[in-house]
């Protein structure tokens, strides 16, 4: 059956693909970006985009106007180095701009889809890969608006009777991640390596992160909007891991880059940056157990990128 869907940041890096896959599911889409860093050329044909600030009262609008079934949440503030330098601007966006979508989803009856971040929320786990159940510990301004944000959903669930589930991501990357507004280590990389530039670690290269791909990202979206409401009610009970499981230094991410590319560049080092975490991966074991699975190898991933990046600096 159709449903009408919301998609906020839909311009964005993922926002984009996750519109698209529930336009080719036979779905009803509407897209609501400011554009600040998403770019109108990732908005897929057959959506109906609305330029706004989701904190703006004509959200409410257009949300009264039509009376959407389902919102895939994902307009936010991703960077964790601008929360560091500016934790109000992160807290306006993430907590103020998710409240006014909540309520409008509060009133309509409407079920949703929120992204929050298993990279951040876990702080610097003691178990990798770690499971929704392990202690919330951010260490940026990011971290701590998105936890918060779970926590406001819950809030809605248990007083409001709102449907939601939370995916917590990993470190996404693929086809339209901006290295400049989106910070995406692939992204910058992938481009430099295009380009024949040298490489920037920040570090000693040794930190790890847990690289999902968009397309299983994708795929994690489309299950959490049929999951079952889960019968539990503690907070992890709605939230779902989406991951790999498997650990990657950006030394190793370097390696892999320049072998995806066919091409080797100098690798130097920067000083470290500061709330950033050392280590991370997630445990996916139940979004597994739910169908969802990632099914996309780091190399083949990365040569997807770098193929989308090829052709974007061949028609500029």
């Amino acid at each position: 059956m159709s449903r009408k869907v919301l998609v906020t940041g839909g311009a964005g890096f993922i926002g984009s693909h996750v519109a698209e896959a529930f336009l080719a599911r036979g779905d009803r889409v509407w897209i609501v970006d400011d554009l600040s860093s998403g770019r109108a050329s990732n908005l897929p044909e057959g959506a109906e985009f609305r330029r706004m600030d989701i904190g703006d009262d004509a959200l409410n609008e257009l949300y009264d106007d039509v009376g959407f079934d389902l919102v895939s949440h994902h307009a936010a503030q991703i960077d964790v180095r601008s929360s560091v330098a500016d934790p109000r601007r992160d807290a306006r966006i993430n907590l103020d701009g998710l409240l006014n979508v909540l309520e409008a989803a509060r009133r309509h009856g409407s079920r949703v889809v929120y992204v929050s971040s298993g990279g951040v929320v876990y702080g610097e786990p003691e178990v990798r890969p770690t499971p929704e159940t392990a202690p919330k510990l951010p260490r940026s301004p990011y971290g701590v608006t998105k936890l918060a944000g779970e926590q406001y959903l819950y809030y809605y669930a248990q007083i409001h009777g709102l449907e939601y589930v939370a995916l917590r991501y990993s470190n996404v990357y693929g086809p339209r991640q901006d290295p400049h507004g989106e910070a995406g280590v692939v992204a910058i990389f992938g481009r430099r390596v295009l380009e024949g530039r040298p490489l920037t670690i920040f570090g000693d290269g040794e930190q790890t992160r847990d690289y999902v791909f968009v397309g299983d990202v994708v795929a994690a979206n489309l299950a959490a909007a049929d999951l079952p409401v889960p019968a539990g009610t503690a907070l992890d009970d709605r939230a779902y891991n989406v991951g790999t499981g498997r650990e990657t230094s950006v030394n190793a991410l370097a390696r892999e880059m320049m072998a995806a590319g066919e091409r080797e560049v100098d690798v130097t080092y920067a000083a470290e940056r500061p709330g950033e975490l050392r280590h991370s991966s997630l445990d996916t074991a139940k979004l597994q157990a739910a169908g969802w699975a990632p099914r996309t190898s780091l190399r083949d991933g990365l040569r997807q990128t770098l193929d989308h990046i090829e052709r974007e600096m061949m028609a500029r």
